[in-house]
């Protein structure tokens, strides 16, 4: 997933345009280094801090596991 998609997947920014904004003014980092490309391709494991929040970029779920909420 790309920097851009995984802050509005968050509800981090509203649009892509807002997270454009924040990404190429330097207020994103990625595992600890501020990150200004938004197309940056984000991998499992990575770190992305926004706002002092660190979020941690986890696997896709596998078929058959259930979703939050799923029985």
């Amino acid at each position: 997933m790309k920097l851009d998609q995984f802050l509005k997947w968050q509800g981090l920014v509203g649009t892509g345009g807002e997270a454009k904004q924040r990404i190429q003014a330097g207020n994103i980092k990625v595992n600890g280094l501020v990150e200004t490309r938004r197309g940056r391709q984000l991998a499992t494991g990575d770190a992305v801090e926004v706002d002092g929040r660190e979020l941690l970029v986890l696997p896709p779920p596998r078929d058959g596991d259930s979703q939050p909420g799923e029985r």
